[in-house]
């Protein structure tokens, strides 16, 4: 470690091959950041408390580097693209209805803030809920909360009981620390169900691992890594995928491959770039088709539909971190750690006297069940009534978003 930090007081140069920590050449600047003096004095004292290997869960990083959303909301990325999904069930052969939920996923990954940031680390009991209309008069419903703090786990569960799918999933994070890297396991999965299908059984999907690099010295740049995979088993299909990260395989930045099959048959191989535009390769006809084109389609995103933060929960996300949020879009760092320290502070007081009492947290939304998080809440069958019973669950105790007040964009 002492070299470590030597090496940064010094000559600032990376210590080793610089290959191993260097910023891809056609990284988008939108995905990387430049530390300045005071900030990279913050992170060398940050950096001199950690061992290479150490598990992050417990360490409190500064606040520029924050996101200004929580982890919970974050999640709801994934359903910014619903039109790649929605309709899939009508899709007679197996191996298209597995690529809509393919496209689906992979559509989700775009979405980021400019540079190298990390959303907020939810607190026990802390929750983000919110609906979506969409175009047509249909609507989503989306709910995650913070079910448990050590090990931190993220429950979720969307819905969208018109258009016939539901998502349900858990993200369990675990950081280290690397040297001039941290790196992130997602560890957790997307269960994906179409409702208009049940005889497909769910769509389990893995994620991706997170690393930041550059953290000592050079740009920060922020990549996914590594492999997941999509599986429906009921069919037989699998999609194996690798992120691949730096550039150094393949030559490009946020590049993808991977391949489905179906059974012991492959069906093609899906490449290209997460940021950009991502294609499909038939194993049958050779011919390539677009999955998804981030560049032009990634802004078509339709809005989610939240209450006024005065109508908000207090350990509801948005009012829960309100004041967090004000400092960081105001860049005032001192004001962004007092006011994130208030509510850490908060959860460890909360926790005490929990332990004190020996009371037992419980979650409001979800529960465990066979050793995964669900919903306390099965939604009607029928399409038609679901809508309004979801919604009256989600927001029992307080008012649900108003109407939409202008029409949501289109997403084509």
């Amino acid at each position: 470690m002492n070299s470590i930090l030597n090496s940064f007081r010094g000559s600032g140069k990376p210590r080793g091959n610089p290959e191993d920590d260097r910023a891809p050449e056609d990284t988008n600047p939108d995905d990387t950041s430049i530390l300045d003096e005071n900030e990279g004095s913050i992170i060398l004292s940050l950096i001199s408390q950690l061992r290479i290997g150490m598990d992050l869960s417990r360490v409190t990083f500064p606040t520029f580097v924050l996101e200004p959303r929580s982890m919970l909301e974050r999640i709801t990325d994934f359903m910014s693209h619903p039109d790649l999904i929605f309709g899939a069930e009508q899709c007679k052969d197996p191996e298209e209805r597995f690529m809509r939920v393919l496209q689906y996923y992979l559509a989700g990954w775009h979405i980021k803030p400019k540079g190298v940031k990390k959303p907020y680390n939810p607190v026990l009991g802390e929750f983000f809920r919110c609906r979506y209309d969409y175009p047509d008069g249909t609507q989503g419903f989306y709910v995650a909360e913070q079910v448990s703090h050590h090990p931190p786990v993220s429950a979720f569960f969307y819905i969208s009981p018109e258009n016939r799918v539901s998502i349900l999933g858990e993200l369990r994070p675990k950081s280290k620390f690397l040297g001039n890297s941290v790196s992130t396991n997602m560890e957790g999965e997307n269960r994906v169900t179409l409702l208009g299908s049940p005889e497909d059984g769910e769509y389990v999907i893995t994620m991706p691992n997170m690393y930041a690099r550059g953290i000592l010295f050079g740009k920060m740049v922020q990549e996914l890594g590594d492999t997941c995979t999509a599986r429906n088993e009921k069919n037989g299909l699998t999609a194996d995928l690798e992120f691949k990260t730096k550039g150094f395989f393949s030559g490009t930045y946020n590049a993808i491959a991977g391949r489905v099959r179906h059974n012991s048959t492959d069906v093609g191989e899906v490449s290209g770039r997460w940021s950009h535009v991502m294609e499909f390769k038939s194993s049958k006809t050779s011919k390539r088709h677009v999955l998804f084109d981030a560049v032009k389609d990634g802004n078509h995103v339709v809005d989610k539909q939240v209450p006024p933060e005065d109508q908000q929960e207090p350990n509801e996300s948005r009012r829960l971190w309100a004041g967090l949020t004000r400092a960081i879009i105001a860049k005032d760092m001192e004001a962004a750690t007092d006011a994130k320290t208030a509510v850490e502070d908060a959860q460890r007081e909360s926790r005490r006297k929990a332990d004190e009492s020996g009371t037992k947290h419980a979650p409001r939304f979800f529960e465990q069940r066979d050793g995964r998080w669900v919903p306390k809440f099965t939604a009607p069958s029928d399409p038609q009534t679901a809508p309004a019973a979801v919604q009256d669950w989600i927001w029992a105790l307080s008012p649900p978003p108003p109407p939409t007040s202008t029409p949501p964009p289109t997403s084509n």
